[in-house]
């Protein structure tokens, strides 16, 4: 059976999906510490402190570079206050017109119920090819 933090992160994405912003920034935790990984376009902000700077150097950008951007995890896995999600990324970039859909590894650290901790591994190859750097 999936722990509470399981369903923390589900609620999350199912947010995300809907568009809800404040359902997203809602469940992250005051000092919430967010990490893009390396080499992907908003690592360039890394280390966002806070859910404001997750809203400004994550959120907004991706609203306002990609058409139909979305997250499709389609797998968690339980580690206690970790929570592994497994997935794709979709999305045009509205610079380009180019589509990306790379593999994505997101790491999650929950504290209180609340996140505390995102760690992001994607297939930066094809997220540089979309924005046309690569």
């Amino acid at each position: 059976m999936a722990s509470g933090n399981v369903a923390v992160v589900r609620r999350l994405y199912d947010a995300f999906g809907r568009g809800d912003v404040a359902g997203v920034l809602g469940a992250m935790h005051a000092d919430i510490e967010w990490l893009e990984a390396e080499n992907f376009p908003y690592a360039d902000g890394n280390r966002y402190r806070g859910p404001d700077a997750v809203a400004a150097g994550v959120f907004a950008r991706c609203i306002g570079e990609w058409d139909g951007f979305a997250v499709r995890m389609d797998e968690l896995i339980d580690g206690d206050d970790t929570v592994v999600a497994l997935g794709r990324y979709e999305g045009v970039n509205k610079a380009t017109g180019i589509r990306m859909n790379p593999q994505a590894v997101h790491i999650w650290t929950l504290r209180d119920g609340k996140i505390a901790g995102f760690r992001q591994r994607i297939d930066t190859l094809d997220v540089a090819r979309a924005i046309g750097t690569a």
